[in-house]
């Protein structure tokens, strides 16, 4: 295998003839700082960005240009822990899944998964799951919630149709982190971070059919987002993001180094754009995915340390989770990127 250095483009080595940076506005959230972040979504149809905040036990959901924030209080939260050792604060509310008429949130307060109106924002039923859910995907044809559950090693997939079904669990030779889905092809995609690979299941007969070595080191890959009509499966490595081609066998056709501590990423297919926050070195690269799936970074934007986890919007603004001071970096498209 070809080593990840060997095929990536340094971000440090092009900051003289990337797009100069640009200053971010910034959007403050009630109960921090701290706030507690995990995973962004933007509900594009009411033009929203969902904001589970777990140590406070709400979820900020902010209108969009505008800014305002409407926050939903009252979930439950309890200790974090890790391993079974204590942390220090608490969690809560930590993903977000967005369907046509209905926001589902997932809670590691409770291990509870809770719908919600996607337009006037009130709560309906919720359903228990056996183990906590991190990442939350609402597959359409199905009319399924998947939920990655990596301290048992599985998926949690419940109907939603009539309802909320019982929980199924799907169980994984590994721990799934991060996922995407390809609603015309009928898969789903998790990575397995302890096992540095990519997995493809099928959404109907849950099982997998496909799985390749993500190429990310010993810390694993995370995140991912797909560009359906290419076929492209972006991964982020804890320093950068990987390309990979899931029509020709997930072969990695391009990579991109960033600052460490990198998370989740999020991808603009309009504009054929990547976005991935470095935590580590407080910045956000936008990457151009090429026609092959290169990636080339078009513009650095200085954010703040602990930020990650960016999602954009239709008008390719990007909202950036800064939880050590409570609240969302708001960064323009960069005039390189356009």
């Amino acid at each position: 295998m070809v080593p990840f250095s060997s095929l990536t483009t340094s971000i440090t080595s092009m900051l003289t003839s990337i797009a100069p940076a640009i200053v971010a506005a910034t959007i403050a959230l009630p109960g921090g700082p701290p706030v507690a972040m995990d995973y962004l979504a933007i509900d594009r149809v009411n033009d929203r960005l969902w904001v589970p905040s777990g140590n406070t036990g709400a979820i900020n959901v902010i209108d969009l240009p505008a800014g305002k924030v409407r926050t939903l209080t009252g979930l439950p939260t309890r200790p974090a822990s890790h391993g079974g050792r204590p942390n220090r604060g608490m969690m809560g509310p930590s993903s977000v899944a967005i369907g046509r008429d209905t926001v589902w949130v997932g809670n590691r307060g409770d291990d509870a998964l809770c719908a919600f109106d996607a337009r006037t924002l009130a709560r309906g039923a919720c359903v228990k799951l056996a183990s906590m859910p991190d990442g939350l995907a609402f597959v359409a044809g199905t009319g399924e919630l998947w939920a990655t559950t990596p301290r048992d090693g599985t998926l949690t997939i419940v109907g939603t149709r009539g309802g909320f079904a019982a929980p199924v669990t799907l169980r994984l030779d590994g721990e799934p982190e991060g996922y995407a889905v390809d609603e015309g092809r009928g898969r789903f995609y998790t990575n397995l971070e302890d096992k540095d690979r990519t997995v493809a299941v099928d959404v109907k007969t849950r099982k997998v059919v496909a799985s390749w070595p993500t190429g990310c080191g010993a810390e694993g890959p995370r995140g991912l987002v797909l560009d359906d009509k290419r076929q492209l499966l972006f991964s982020a490595c804890t320093s950068g993001a990987v390309a990979m081609d899931v029509a020709h066998g997930g072969a990695a056709v391009g990579r991109i180094e960033t600052g460490g501590g990198v998370d989740n990423l999020d991808y603009d297919a309009a504009r054929g754009l990547l976005f991935v926050a470095s935590p580590r070195d407080g910045t956000l690269t936008v990457a151009r995915v090429g026609k092959t799936g290169t990636l080339t970074a078009v513009a650095v934007v200085p954010t703040a340390k602990g930020a990650r986890n960016p999602v954009v919007d239709a008008r390719g603004t990007a909202y950036v989770a800064d939880s050590p001071a409570g609240r969302i970096i708001v960064v323009p498209l960069p005039a390189g990127a356009r």
